[in-house]
């Protein structure tokens, strides 16, 4: 059904100077999955999520919400329509405590600029549902820490919080381990399970594990194309896909099983 699906692209291309980054990719996400979308370094993945996000315009082919037709809209429309990009760049004020970062996307998700100059009490009811957000990341007890402090794999934890902030429909999650030690990919793939529930996130990820432990959905570019799409099990046995990551440094398809 059709109205399965909170985003779908059809035809999507993206072509620099007769370099086709994004070639005619047909991808639809269902609503309540966590889709990851994989492949070599070069695929097109990047360019397909600044396509979604509006960065980019694409040369080709139509970007679908909920049904309509968002191709041509401008980033800060569709991002009122709850499409939200994390992980992309570390999206947090270092100089502010834990609490205030997640205090000032609230502020952002109801539509106020973060006033300095405001009088702190005015803040406060953003507090407890900022708390709140802090729980559901584990970081609770780093409240009142600077952010600068908090160890790298806590600070993704915190934008994972600052996104939740925004109320996001679909959460667009850019390299969500990367640069992490083992001990950080397990808790922040734990986590993205976690606040998946009554949300739909779209994933771009190296690490095969986390995709084959989480995703319900795959979807594999090459070249800017799609070359396979399906539940873990089926992509991972797809020749193409093999061949596709055979000799990749970056990413092991083996032993993810």
């Amino acid at each position: 059904m059709a109205n399965d699906y909170i985003l779908e692209t059809q035809g999507l291309t993206k072509e620099f100077k007769g370099f086709v980054a994004v070639n005619e990719v047909d991808l639809q996400v269902r609503r309540g999955d966590i889709h990851a979308l994989i492949g070599p370094n070069g695929a097109g993945k990047t360019t397909y999520f600044n396509l979604l996000t509006k960065f980019l315009q694409p040369t080709r082919g139509r970007i679908l919400f909920k049904g309509e037709d968002i191709t041509h809209e401008k980033p800060a429309q569709t991002a009122r329509r709850g499409i939200v990009r994390s992980f992309q760049i570390s999206a947090v004020f270092p100089h502010m405590t834990v609490l205030e970062n997640v205090r000032a996307a609230l502020q952002r998700g109801l539509g106020t600029s973060f006033h300095f100059w405001r009088a702190e009490s005015s803040l406060h009811p953003l507090h407890e549902r900022a708390r709140e957000l802090l729980v559901q990341v584990g970081l609770e007890d780093f409240a009142d820490e600077l952010t600068v402090n908090l160890p790298y794999g806590r600070k993704r934890a915190l934008e994972l919080a600052t996104t939740m902030a925004l109320e996001p429909e679909l959460m667009l999650l850019d390299e969500p381990t990367q640069g992490m030690g083992h001990e950080d990919v397990g808790r922040v793939t734990q986590l993205i399970k976690k606040v998946s529930a009554g949300r739909t996130i779209l994933m771009v990820e190296h690490n095969m594990n986390v995709v084959s432990s989480i995703a319900d959905r795959i979807t594999v570019l090459q070249r800017g194309a799609v070359i396979a799409d399906g539940p873990y099990e089926e992509v991972s046995r797809n020749p193409q896909v093999i061949e596709a990551y055979m000799g990749s440094a970056d990413t092991e398809l083996q032993g993810a099983h």
